[in-house]
């Protein structure tokens, strides 16, 4: 995907979104997978599981609830994404439709300790 596609797809009015954007208008590192769509409930589950992790560990997150929300209402498949800021301080991982022609949700997480959150 384009950088430019990628931006205009992430100019909506959540927080994590608007992170998400500054992070590449700043020169963040991006990935958008193009091979094969995941489940939508399957990634709210894992999310939510992540959920409870990163709050028992102080995790700092932006966005996460609200796209656990919206990925467990959605029945059709996502096309996942991923942007790690330049200083490698906060990695976002972006839901898209399976077309990758509109955005679903969007999830930034703090890194601890110069660890991820999570790897993917």
């Amino acid at each position: 995907m384009e950088l430019d596609q990628l931006m205009r797809l992430l100019a909506g009015d959540d927080e994590a979104s608007k992170a998400a954007l500054a992070a590449l208008v700043g020169g963040a590192d991006y990935v958008v997978w193009e091979d094969g769509a995941l489940p939508s409930e399957a990634c709210a589950r894992s999310y939510e599981s992540r959920r409870r992790s990163f709050r028992r560990r102080g995790i700092e997150t932006l966005g996460l609830e609200r796209a656990v929300q919206l990925l467990r209402e959605r029945a059709q498949p996502i096309r996942p994404g991923k942007i790690t800021s330049v200083d490698r301080s906060w990695i976002f991982m972006l839901f898209l439709t399976e077309d990758g022609s509109a955005p679903v949700a969007c999830i930034g997480g703090r890194r601890l300790d110069g660890r991820p959150p999570h790897q993917e």
